[in-house]
């Protein structure tokens, strides 16, 4: 069976309904849209492909940061960039716009690494805040998440000084996004670009700071989940392969289609059978970061 029949009854057409756009500095946007049939079946990292306006033939694909099924809705993030998403930024409550979704494979987290390590950067966030979000609906009691967040504009949220003590995080970094801490998940946020309360530097190095901080039984409990830059996703698989620790990453890139048909947006991928071309929309977005990033 191919990827995009695996997806066949999975992905649903719907006309969407704007509920709010909420305008954050760097023309960065929350979208929340009125979309049941997408919102009962998405996981964490999975995406949706979005008309941005009723001119505008050629869609636009989203990470899905939050879903509520028993309302029916979706949110997601995205900074303004080109027409299309100038258009979308546009839109006003109670307009429609045609969404299919969910698309793709999601994050997959191991009962046996409790320790899940979240690092999303810029408009990769939206995933990891999913992701975190689903871990503490769980209530699992075994799980003991980390959210790390890096941006060199200022975050799409209000930031918050911390309440949960993170042994291990560099002292001046304080800040936290307020959604995640109601939670009961911590979270911790890294800039270069002088937001207080913020590590100065990249969230790799952040990561790598907590990691240094863990006794070896520890360690052996994380596991890692990323999405942003694809220059940040090179430097988290390479502190995955330098701690020996498993890391999945959700990977962005240009589609047409968005289904599997077009295979514009293939990467290459090494598989037990060797080197192939995958297809970041149904055969991702989600991949082995091991598999995608080898050196």
């Amino acid at each position: 069976m191919t990827a995009a029949a695996g997806h066949r009854d999975t992905i649903f057409l719907e006309d969407a309904v704007v509920v709010a756009q909420q305008t954050f500095a760097g023309e960065q946007y929350v979208l929340r849209l009125q979309a049941p049939l997408c919102a009962a079946a998405a996981t964490p990292g999975s995406f949706i492909h979005l008309t941005c306006a009723p001119e505008l033939p050629m869609r636009r694909p989203l990470s899905i940061m939050r879903t509520d099924a028993g309302e029916g809705w979706i949110e997601v993030l995205y900074k303004v960039v080109g027409h299309g998403l100038a258009e979308l930024a546009a839109r006003a409550p109670g307009e429609t716009l045609s969404c299919l979704g969910p698309i793709g494979r999601g994050f997959t987290a191991s009962d046996a690494r409790p320790r899940t390590l979240m690092i999303g950067g810029g408009v990769g966030i939206p995933p990891m805040v999913f992701l975190a979000e689903t871990l503490a609906a769980s209530r699992n009691l075994r799980w003991k998440p980390l959210a790390l967040m890096g941006s060199e504009l200022p975050f799409p949220f209000k930031l918050m000084e911390s309440r949960l003590a993170t042994p291990g995080v560099p002292a001046g970094a304080t800040a936290a996004m307020p959604l995640l801490e109601s939670l009961g998940v911590p979270s911790r946020l890294a800039s270069r670009s002088g937001i207080p309360g913020c590590h100065p530097g990249y969230v790799s190095d952040l990561a790598a700071a907590w990691l240094d901080s863990l006794a070896p039984d520890e360690r052996a409990e994380v596991e890692v989940f990323s999405c942003g830059p694809h220059a940040m996703l090179v430097a988290v698989a390479a502190l995955a392969r330098r701690y020996g620790l498993p890391c999945q990453v959700s990977l962005e890139e240009n589609m047409a289609c968005a289904v599997g048909g077009c295979a514009g947006c293939t990467v290459l991928v090494q598989t037990p059978d060797g080197p192939a071309m995958k297809r970041v929309c149904v055969d991702g977005p989600v991949f082995d970061a091991a598999t995608v990033f080898t050196a």
